[in-house]
C-alpha cells in the first residue's frame, strides 16, 4: 500500500482507505504485501508448494470481515493463485476479494485465482468480488477466476461478483454445491468495452433436500465487445432454482446467453429466464428533458442497472 496507484486500485475493489480492520491478506505483485491474522480468523501461506493462502474462521464467528484483495502494478506478470476457506459451523462472515491490474507496458499481466469454499453447517458467508483494470500501455489485462463452493447443510453463501471495466478477457468459472436446506445466491455484474471478451460460465447443483439457488446476471456490452454466460442451475432433490440474465447491448457488440436448468428428480422445480436488448429510446428521451445530455442520460441508465 506504498504508491497512489495502490491506493486507488484497493479502494475501487475492496472498499479499502488505509488499513484494513480485522482479518486480511493483501497481494500485489506475486508477494505478499501485508497480512492480519484475528482471534477468530486464521490467515496462512500455503505449505504444499502452491502459490495462496488458506483462511480459516473458527467455529460461532459471527460480524467479522476478512479482506484478501490482489493488486498487479507491473506488465508481464503472470500468477495462478489458490485460496482456501475453511467455515466453522454457525459462523456469519463477509470476505472481500477483488484483482486490480494498472498495466502502463507492452507486456500482458494476468491473473487466475481459484477460491474454494468449505462451509460448515448453519453459517453464512458474503464474498464480494471486484475486477478492475487500468494503464494506458498495450499489455492486455487478464482475469480468469474461479470459484468453488460446498454448503452443508442449513448453510448458505451470498456472492455478488462485478467487472467494473478495463479487463481485455476473463473466463469466469463459478460451481456451488448445496447440500440440505443450503441456499447459494450469485449476483454477477459485468462490463465490456473495446473489443474485450468475457465469458462466464455458472453452475448451482442442488444436491439435498429444500435445497434454493438463485443466479442473478446483469451485464452490458458496449463498442465490439462480446460476451458469452453459460448458467446452469441442476436439481437433484426436492429443490427450488431460478436462472435470469438480463444484458444490455450497445455499438456493434455480440452477446450469448445460454441458460440451462436440469432436473433429475420428480419435485424439483427450476426457472430460467434471459432478456438481450437496447437502451429503450424513451428512457433517453425523458432523462433528456430533464437536462442531461444524451452521453449522460446513458451513462445514469447504465449506472442504475448494473447497481
Amino acid at each position: 500500500m506504498d504508491t497512489e496507484v495502490d491506493r486507488e486500485l484497493l479502494e475501487k475493489i475492496a472498499d479499502l482507505v488505509g488499513k484494513p480492520v480485522g482479518a486480511f491478506n493483501i497481494r500485489k505483485d506475486c508477494g505478499c504485501d501485508g497480512r492480519q491474522s484475528t482471534e477468530h480468523i486464521e490467515i496462512t501461506g500455503k505449505t504444499d508448494g502452491k502459490s495462496g493462502i488458506d483462511i480459516r474462521v473458527k467455529p460461532g464467528t459471527v460480524g467479522e470481515t476478512c479482506h484478501i484483495p490482489v493488486i498487479i502494478t507491473k506488465p508481464g506478470i503472470e500468477e495462478m493463485v489458490y485460496n482456501d476457506f475453511y467455515i466453522g459451523e454457525n459462523s456469519n462472515v463477509d470476505i472481500v476479494a477483488g484483482c486490480g491490474i494498472h498495466n502502463c507496458g507492452d507486456q500482458a499481466s494476468r491473473h487466475d485465482g481459484v477460491h474454494t469454499f468449505y462451509v460448515g453447517k448453519n453459517s453464512h458467508v458474503h464474498y464480494t468480488e471486484k475486477h478492475y483494470g487500468e494503464g494506458d500501455g498495450k499489455g492486455g489485462r487478464i482475469m480468469n477466476p474461479q470459484t468453488i463452493v460446498y454448503l452443508e447443510e442449513g448453510a448458505s453463501i451470498q456472492m455478488d461478483t462485478m467487472q467494473i471495466r478495463g479487463i481485455d478477457c476473463t473466463k469466469r468459472y463459478t460451481k456451488i454445491v448445496c447440500g440440505k436446506d443450503a441456499e447459494a445466491v450469485i449476483t454477477e455484474r459485468l462490463l465490456t468495452h473495446g473489443e474485450q471478451t468475457a465469458e462466464s460460465d455458472m453452475e448451482i447443483v442442488l444436491d439435498g433436500e429444500n435445497s434454493r439457488g438463485r443466479v442473478i446476471s446483469r451485464s452490458v456490452a458496449q463498442d465490439a465487445s462480446q460476451q458469452l454466460f453459460r448458467p446452469l442451475v441442476v436439481g437433484n432433490a426436492h429443490c427450488f432454482g431460478h436462472v435470469q440474465c438480463d444484458s444490455i447491448i450497445m455499438g456493434t457488440a455480440k452477446i450469448r446467453s445460454v441458460p440451462e436448468i436440469a432436473a433429475n428428480h420428480v419435485d424439483a422445480q427450476l426457472i430460467h429466464e434471459a432478456a438481450i436488448g437496447k437502451i429503450a429510446g424513451d428512457q433517453l428521451l425523458k432523462l433528456q428533458t430533464l437536462g442531461l445530455t444524451e452521453e449522460e442520460a446513458e451513462d445514469c441508465i447504465l449506472k442504475g442497472f448494473l447497481a
